[in-house]
């Protein structure tokens, strides 16, 4: 016999896809909020064209739950026009990770609520903000675990070097991520 959370099971888990510039984004959630947000591995960054591509839902966009439609607003916004995104709500999570009490919980919701859009941290800052200088290590496996790249953004944690560091989206994921900000931020500056 398994002993599964009663909230769990009644959670029914919906997917949808979003087409962006970086390629197809699998967001996956329920009513209560998102699971996980799985980026493809770019093998190339994107070019002009590419890159000013429109966000839609190309898979699934029929009945989505309102933490999906809220992600789906949000990464659109992200990449079209930041300058609306602190507009926007940030969607519910509902991944166990960010449920339970924990440092890497800790971390992503710092990292979430205080490096903002064309910002970046170095892993030991972030260890600092978050209560445990000498925790940059920890805040390293926490951005591996983080269910939800870009809306918490694990890409703007860099070394200290100032090098970009490892990125599950991969490299060349998060060196577009940073530049894309740098730009419209740039741009929002004029």
């Amino acid at each position: 016999q398994v002993n599964s959370k009663p909230e769990e099971s009644l959670c029914k888990e919906k997917r949808v896809v979003l087409l962006s510039p970086v390629g197809k984004i699998e967001i996956s959630g329920c009513e209560t909020g998102l699971h996980e947000i799985k980026l493809p591995k770019m093998s190339m960054l994107p070019s002009g064209a590419e890159a000013s591509a429109a966000c839609e839902v190309c898979e699934g966009a029929e009945m989505m739950p309102e933490p999906l439609e809220q992600c789906t607003a949000w990464l659109r916004a992200y990449f079209c026009e930041p300058a609306t995104i602190a507009n926007l709500p940030v969607p519910a999570f509902h991944h166990p990770l960010l449920q339970q009490d924990s440092f890497t919980r800790q971390v992503l919701w710092t990292l979430l609520n205080d490096v903002k859009f064309g910002e970046a941290i170095s892993y030991k800052q972030l260890a600092d903000l978050a209560g445990n200088s000498r925790a940059a290590r920890a805040v390293g496996g926490a951005m591996r675990s983080n269910p939800i790249p870009i809306i918490i953004p694990c890409h703007r944690v860099i070394r200290s070097s100032g090098e970009t560091g490892n990125y599950g989206g991969g490299h060349l994921m998060k060196e577009w991520l940073l530049s894309h900000e740098k730009l419209q931020k740039e741009k929002l500056a004029y």
